[in-house]
């Protein structure tokens, strides 16, 4: 096959003479030179257990590429994990690491003008920062996902991470012993891969089916499993088709595959985080769709189909036999938009044709759904005008109305202590902000004080409300996150003072400080700036460019 390939240089030329001395010198013949150029994106880090296969699964890929006809180049990236990148800097490295894997990316693959690339995608921020890369550089591209880790038991019972991360928030109260916690951390992770449940990693797993960008039926999958090792030889395949039929990722990322993979988060109860990382890759593929008003309009329209753990009872690996995303997309095959195109060349309609869902009971079928409610809500109001998230239980039939005075706290470690030397009072809307991506700068967590609520009793008795981020898994009474614009960003949050009325009913969508406009006029005369004075390097670019949550908190041009 004569093909036009934009990682060939004209013959003869400096630029081809060098890089074919340095690609010789890797054991490249002529031969290989003129063939499509892979580059295997490797986030692989002996950091987390979430990435210590992955370089067992780049060399398969690249063994796989050759096959198919193509010459692989494994490349790397950051690759951060929440639950262990997030100790520095009060967790700003978590978020800004998935922008810092965009552009690890573009330096790399652009820099090289390599033909197409497969994204090994794994822990939580590898799979959105890879999706914003590929929509970014817009040549043939595959998202490969990695597979989630098994888990064990503890007292008869599932035990894995997210029960080890929930359980722990107790500790401070009393109510778990630290050799119960050494106990469940000994057997909750057994072997490698993303965190078991329906958190943020195989929420973003699915989104990537979802979106098109990854093969059919390849996800949730077990680590290093048989089928797993099936698709690494299909997905090696199937990117070398991708060159020759310069299939883009913008012909994939259209608006209509940013609602299928809106509804699909909602009818799984994703994690709360897709929101923000479906706009990130919504930008850089410069797809002018709104993905916050998506989660907006499906939610009232779109079943809950499966409620996989801590959601509900469902193992993944219950999930996975099932038949995952896609037996998800077949029961929601007329909300879809079936003539989406995938990284197969097919429509999603055509790659659903056929398909039967194993197990009904675990995946509902539309007709016969878990619940009806939206478990992923965005509110607006006076307190948080371009929108805040909320989290709600699969078995949510609380009365979802709160009113009370405000207790304002400046950082997340602040409102615990508050919590625990019982400073925060039933009736009051706990207020932490500061924690938003040019406050904190990068993004704090809120999920401890929430776990604090919890510990004290205090679940369904108080608020809280914050502009940072919660864990994909929470979702404890009334708890707002990502309060837009942050305080940071002179967003009325930054405005609260102790004693302020927040009145929030989730049922209406609407969060509101009932504080005069002339009132807030005179706080924001009054403010001081929320400056970080004590970052620099990549904190610091981060703060300085990055954009708002409702349009992915990406790095502004």
């Amino acid at each position: 096959m004569n093909r036009k390939l934009r990682s060939n240089s004209e013959y003869g030329n400096t630029r081809w003479a060098t890089r074919r001395a340095l690609w010789r010198a890797l054991g490249l013949t002529d031969d290989d030179m003129a063939k499509p150029k892979i580059a295997i994106v490797n986030s692989s880090s002996d950091l987390a257990i979430c990435y210590s296969h992955l370089d067992g699964i780049a060399a398969r890929m690249k063994q796989a590429v050759r096959a198919a006809g193509g010459v692989a180049f494994e490349v790397r990236t950051c690759a951060p994990s929440d639950f262990v990148t997030s100790w520095g800097h009060k967790g700003g490295y978590i978020l800004s690491a998935r922008d810092l894997i965009t552009n690890d990316i573009e330096v790399q693959v652009e820099g090289a003008l390599l033909d197409g690339m497969i994204c090994l995608a794994s822990c939580d921020k590898t799979p959105p920062g890879q999706l914003m890369a590929a929509g970014r550089l817009n040549i043939p591209t595959l998202i490969f996902c990695c597979g989630y880790q098994p888990s064990g038991t503890h007292r008869g019972q599932v035990c894995d991470i997210e029960d080890v991360f929930a359980t722990a928030g107790g500790l401070a109260f009393g109510k778990v012993s630290t050799d119960e916690i050494k106990a469940m951390g000994d057997v909750a992770i057994r072997g490698p891969g993303v965190c078991a449940g329906m958190g943020t990693a195989n929420t973003m797993h699915a989104a990537c089916e979802a979106l098109g960008m990854s093969l059919p039926g390849s996800t949730p999958i077990l680590a290093n499993s048989a089928r797993m090792w099936e698709f690494v030889e299909r997905a090696g395949a199937r990117i070398v088709e991708m060159v020759d039929e310069d299939l883009r990722p913008r012909d994939i990322l259209t608006a209509e595959a940013f609602e299928n993979a809106v509804m699909v988060m909602l009818s799984i109860s994703g994690s709360i985080n897709s929101a923000k990382h479906l706009a990130a890759v919504a930008r850089e593929a410069e797809c002018a769709v709104d993905v916050y008003r998506l989660y907006e309009r499906y939610g009232e329209v779109i079943p809950l189909l499966t409620a996989v753990r801590p959601n509900g009872d469902r193992t993944t690996e219950e999930f996975e036999a099932a038949g995952g995303t896609r037996a998800v997309m077949k029961q929601l095959e007329p909300f879809l938009r079936g003539d989406a195109r995938t990284v197969t060349g097919r429509t999603l309609g055509e790659n659903l044709s056929g398909f039967t869902v194993a197990d009904e009971e675990v995946i509902r079928p539309a007709s016969r759904p878990l619940g009806t409610h939206p478990t992923i809500v965005m509110l607006r109001g006076s307190l948080c005008p371009e929108t805040c998230i909320v989290k709600l239980s699969v078995t949510e039939r609380r009365n979802l109305s709160f009113r009370g005075p405000a207790i304002v706290f400046e950082t997340a470690l602040a409102a615990i202590e508050g919590i625990q030397r019982g400073v925060v009072a039933e009736g009051q809307a706990i207020v932490v902000r500061g924690l938003g991506p040019k406050g904190t700068p990068g993004m704090g967590m809120a999920s401890a004080v929430v776990f604090a609520v919890l510990g004290a009793g205090l679940a369904g008795r108080v608020a809280v409300v914050t502009d940072g981020q919660l864990s994909g898994l929470t979702n404890v009474g009334i708890t707002l996150a990502e309060a837009q614009p942050e305080a940071a960003a002179g967003g009325p949050i930054g405005l609260v003072e102790n004693g302020d009325m927040i009145a929030i009913d989730i049922s209406a969508r609407v969060a509101n400080l009932e504080v005069s406009e002339d009132e807030l006029a005179r706080r924001r005369l009054q403010l001081s700036k929320w400056d970080s004075t004590d970052e620099r390097g990549w904190l610091a670019i981060y703060r300085k460019l990055v954009g708002p949550l409702n349009q992915g908190a990406i790095l502004e041009r």
